[in-house]
């Protein structure tokens, strides 16, 4: 693996990481809801890793990630058409798929 490939992944799994320093004490959907700094903070970092998985699919296309378009496709949605994102939406990725992703990337970056 190159380095760029490296710290791709390692740009994704620091933002992973940074949703759950932003998600401390944050024990509900309806507290995720009403905290509106760590609802951005978490969507800026959900922009990273779409961004960062992005151009490590044009960097290295055999890379796989699970739900890599749907990631990009995240991205996109929180930059072009911020105003559809929805909070439950975000809620079910950080307790649903955000895991995953971090146990992915991180077997990745070891191999």
């Amino acid at each position: 693996m190159s380095d760029d490939e490296k710290k791709l992944l390692t740009d994704v799994f620091n933002a992973v990481e940074g949703i759950a320093v932003h998600i401390q004490g944050i024990k509900s959907f309806n507290d995720f809801k009403a905290a509106y700094t760590v609802k951005r903070a978490v969507e800026r970092e959900l922009l990273i890793i779409g961004e960062a998985i992005g151009d490590l699919r044009k960097l290295n296309p055999a890379i796989a990630i699970s739900d890599m378009r749907k990631i990009i496709a995240l991205r996109n949605i929180i930059a072009h058409e911020y105003d559809s994102v929805q909070d439950d939406n975000i809620w079910l990725i950080i307790v649903r798929h955000l895991p995953g992703l971090k146990d992915e990337v991180d077997k990745l970056i070891k191999s």
